[in-house]
Order: structure tokens, then sequence, then C-alpha cells
């Protein structure tokens, strides 16, 4: 309204913004309706996902909020990590957690920097694993086992639900997740997929090509 009121109007700015409010919505909609679908059973909208590249994305849609509580994020994401098969918006939602979880963590750390390493990397058991580690307050050694528990919280505000359905998540993609202590100050969360199948089917084939393709144009960018 500012920029419409302004003169001259800031069509260009206001009609930018309509766009980021119109993109904003379509997500929203559409994390409440893949949420609905975990807990209702219904089955999930899989796809094949780059780890990586939805890594890239959901930082994107972050950093702000990072900036804004003077985070430092580095990124460290494995060379030609393998392909998962899974609900793309559901796995994101869970890495938007993990983030914002870790910088709630870090928001009263003022006598270090508030660092924050997001990693993938190939699994032990050959599948890939995802990890947000912290320079926060870290966790009680006792609580370890109540982090995932349903209306489970330390923070003063939280809900208690955020862990507890990021969980249900990962595990409905046959994945674990977990949380360990670091050796320094903070934590460390983390979550493993299996790698997509390796026999791909015409549709998945489709898939791969449009993943590659994404890929591509992130490049040329």
């Amino acid at each position: 309204m500012r920029m419409l009121d302004a003169n001259p109007p800031n069509v260009d700015g206001a009609r930018e913004t309509v766009r980021r409010t119109i993109r904003d919505g379509h997500r929203a909609s559409d994390v409440i309706t893949r949420l609905r679908a975990l807990f209702s059973r219904k089955d999930a909208a899989t796809e094949l996902v780059d780890l990586n590249e939805a890594t890239r994305e959901v930082i994107a849609l972050a950093l702000s909020d990072l900036q804004r509580n003077r985070v430092i994020l580095k990124s460290e994401l494995a060379d030609e990590l393998p392909i998962v098969e899974g609900d793309r918006v559901q796995l994101q939602q869970v890495m938007l957690n993990l983030l914002r979880n870790a910088s709630d963590a870090m928001s009263g750390v003022d006598d270090r920097p508030r660092q924050l390493v997001i990693r993938t990397e190939r699994d032990v058991d050959g599948g890939v694993r995802l990890s947000v580690q912290d320079s926060g307050v870290g966790f009680e050694p006792d609580s370890i086992n109540k982090l995932f528990d349903s209306f489970y919280t330390t923070k003063g505000d939280g809900m208690g639900i955020g862990l507890s359905i990021s969980r249900s998540i990962i595990e409905n993609h046959h994945g674990r997740l977990w949380a360990q202590p670091n050796e320094g100050p903070g934590a460390t969360f983390l979550f493993s997929l299996p790698c997509a199948v390796t026999k791909v089917t015409d549709a998945a084939s489709r898939d791969l090509n449009k993943v590659s393709n994404r890929k591509h144009a992130a490049r040329s960018t």
C-alpha cells in the first residue's frame, strides 16, 4: 500500500510484493495439505528429490530470518548425492523446522558466533544424511529421549509439536531422525533417508530429467 500511495506510485515494487505473497500463500497451502495427508494416513505425493537442491531452496526461504537473528549460516552439500524418493514439501518442512530450532537455540548466545552448519552426505548404510549443527545452548543428556515427544518443549513459547511432526514425516519416508550433543557448545539434529530404488520406471525417469534440468538451470543462473 505504501508503494502504491507513493508519488509516483512504485508499481514495480508493489507487483513484486504481490508475486512473493502469492508464492508464499501457495507454499503455505502445500504445507497444510501435505500435513493433513500425513495425519489422515493418505499416500504421500512422492517424487524423486535432489536433497541438495531441496536444501538450497529451504536456505533461500529461511535466510532473512536467520540473518535477522545474526546467524552465520554455512552449507556443506556433498557432491553427487544420491536421489531420494518422497514428498518434497514434507521433507523441506522438516529442514525448515530444524533450521528454525537451531536459530532459536542460539538466540540468547552473545559470547560466541551464532554459527549454523547444514550438511548433506552419504550415510554409512548407503542412504543419505542431512544434519543441522548449531552452537547454541544444547540440551540436557536426560532429555534426549523426550525431544521428539508430542508437546515436549524447552522453549518458553514453544508448542512442542515441530520435532514430533518432523519425526513422523521422516519415519513415513522409511528414515530416521535423531539428535546428538556437540563436542563443544550446541547440538546437532540429523535425519537419514534411503536412496531411491535403482530400478527406474518411465515416470521416474521423467522425474530424474526434471531434477537434472533444474540443476542445469540453477548452474546457469
